[in-house]
């Protein structure tokens, strides 16, 4: 399946939303738009990398809308491994 890397500026996330994301990561649990995070990257200043596995790009901006979270470009994206 497809890869697709997003970025929030200003969303500090929660410890709880942050232990909530790790265990459906661990879990490989996908949503209603066949979206599953595959990687979060963060900071305290609130700079968040989402690494999503998708079906395409709408459905990752489908993916935030549901959880109301702006999301800006959405890149495809593919890894070394």
């Amino acid at each position: 399946m497809p890869q697709f890397m997003d970025f929030h500026a200003d969303l500090k996330l929660p410890d709880e939303a942050i232990q909530q994301i790790a265990q459906d990561t661990k879990n490989e649990k996908a949503d209603e738009f066949g979206v599953r995070q595959v990687e979060l990257f963060h900071n305290p200043e609130g700079n968040v990398y989402c690494l999503l596995e998708a079906p395409d790009a709408e459905a990752v901006r489908k993916h935030h809308a549901a959880l109301g979270v702006p999301c800006g470009d959405v890149h495809e994206v593919s890894g070394l491994l």
